[in-house]
């Protein structure tokens, strides 16, 4: 009896991409996140880091935006773990949480305006990432 060759599985380019962008986005949510808490501690220890806007409309003590950031960071790089774990829950509280990130970033920009920015634009991508991603078992040719 001669044996069969297991069966390949194969993607398409369009699943292949959209798993790529959704590793990727696990991983910008880790990165992200460390640095989110990073930027947070670093106003909870030295309040004087960040300028503070005297005309800001959405004004918030410089100590209250580190803890923020520190505790949104935290969550965030936890569930970029979760999304590369390949959990579903975790595109879903990752969707969350960096729809959060966006918002307190948004809310952050009088602060420190560069880099709220560029992670709101990361955020974005991590959302759009994370939605669009459906799985579906590869085809198996037969």
């Amino acid at each position: 009896m001669v044996a069969q060759p297991a069966p390949r599985m194969q993607a398409s380019a369009g699943d292949t991409w959209k798993a790529g962008a959704v590793m990727f986005a696990g991983v910008i949510m880790i990165i992200a996140g460390v640095f989110e808490a990073l930027a947070g501690i670093a106003a909870v220890v030295r309040r004087a880091f960040y300028v503070s806007a005297p005309h800001n409309l959405f004004r918030f003590d410089v100590l209250t935006w580190g803890w923020v950031h520190l505790v949104l960071g935290v969550l965030v790089a936890l569930a970029g773990m979760s999304v590369l774990a390949g959990t579903s829950w975790g595109r879903v509280v990752g969707i969350v949480l960096a729809g959060a990130s966006a918002i307190a970033n948004f809310l952050f920009i009088p602060y420190y305006p560069i880099w709220t920015l560029l992670i709101i634009a990361l955020d974005v991508f991590v959302i759009f990432a994370l939605a669009t991603y459906r799985y579906s078992p590869p085809a198996v040719d037969g």
